[in-house]
């Protein structure tokens, strides 16, 4: 699999990419009317610095600069007062931060999630992250909208802190998944997390990149994760249907629209509304899909059913 929707290493600095196939970033100015859509967003800026060395991340223990971190914060800002905007617009929208690092001890990212949840036209509000942050702010959000996807990390973490944590989040009323990526020496620490969270907890489990499973092996995990299946092999998705796209969208900090993480092409920016007249169904160029944070668009998976109501959160709907 991809970890965690990652394409490729960005840039080491903080400044905004260039090349022929990207879109400068034009002066914010409102979309054309088109009676609004409804859309969720894949938002990914250019913080890469992390707080734990997994062996298994290429992205683990990187520093940002002073600099890189203001130039983070200041196109979270600016993607969070666009989303503000579209208030009054017929626009609804659903955001699933996905950053290079881990964003929540970074306190914009903890702010923007808080008022985002606020925001009467913001179906869900969610973010990847490790829950090494501090939880008390949680307070503050709209439990109804906002969502967290957690990972748990052995080695990085003792247990029973990690544990804690969840607890803290159940306390608090936040929904959120737990999961656990499916390194043959994380199967003991999975057993003992789901043991001991709450039931009504999802733990999901993602295929290790560049490990295969055997039928007892995948067993050992699907007694975890009873939809494991669906991360333990590849989808074929070339000229397949898929929602990304049209009403899924990847969002980098510059503002560069593009379908998905894992497909390249430029469909137009964010701020200046050019992306708005690429909005259509297309088939997927790539010949398959590894991640889940793209393969649950598929139109050809059953995912958008299995998680109704919980899709970039990573919560099935029975669950």
């Amino acid at each position: 699999m991809t970890f965690l929707g990652m394409l490729a290493p960005r840039p080491a600095t903080g400044d905004a990419r260039s090349g022929p196939d990207l879109v400068p970033a034009a002066a914010s100015r409102p979309a054309p009317d088109d009676g609004g859509v409804d859309l969720t967003l894949l938002y990914r800026g250019p913080l890469s610095s992390c707080d734990y060395d997994c062996p298994y991340c290429p992205f683990a223990k990187r520093r940002d600069t002073p600099e890189q971190l203001r130039a983070d914060r200041a196109a979270l800002e600016r993607f969070t007062g666009w989303a503000a905007g579209r208030a009054g617009t017929g626009d609804t929208l659903s955001v699933l931060f996905t950053p290079w690092g881990e964003g929540l001890v970074r306190s914009w990212y903890r702010r923007a999630l808080v008022e985002l949840s606020r925001l009467p036209h913001v179906r869900r509000v969610a973010i990847q992250t490790n829950l090494s942050c501090r939880t008390g702010w949680l307070a503050e959000a709209d439990p109804d909208t906002l969502a967290l996807w957690v990972t748990y990390h052995p080695g990085q973490v003792d247990h029973r802190r990690f544990l804690a944590k969840c607890r803290e989040l159940d306390a608090l009323g936040v929904r959120y998944s737990v999961g656990v990526v499916g390194q043959p020496g994380h199967l003991g620490e999975a057993r003992r997390l789901r043991a001991a969270l709450d039931p009504a907890v999802y733990l999901w489990i993602n295929a290790a990149e560049g490990l295969t499973y055997n039928d007892a092996e995948a067993a050992d995990w699907t007694a975890l994760d009873p939809y494991f299946g669906y991360s333990r092999h590849p989808h074929p998705s070339a000229g397949r249907p898929c929602r990304t796209g049209e009403s899924v969208l990847s969002v980098d900090g510059d503002g560069t629209v593009r379908r998905c993480h894992f497909v390249r092409g430029v469909l137009g920016n964010l701020y200046d509304g050019s992306y708005r007249r690429q909005l259509r169904s297309r088939p997927c160029p790539l010949p398959v899909c590894d991640c889940h944070i793209g393969y649950v668009h598929l139109e050809t998976l059953p995912l958008y059913d299995l998680f109704a109501g919980g899709v970039l959160e990573r919560v099935p709907h029975a669950w």
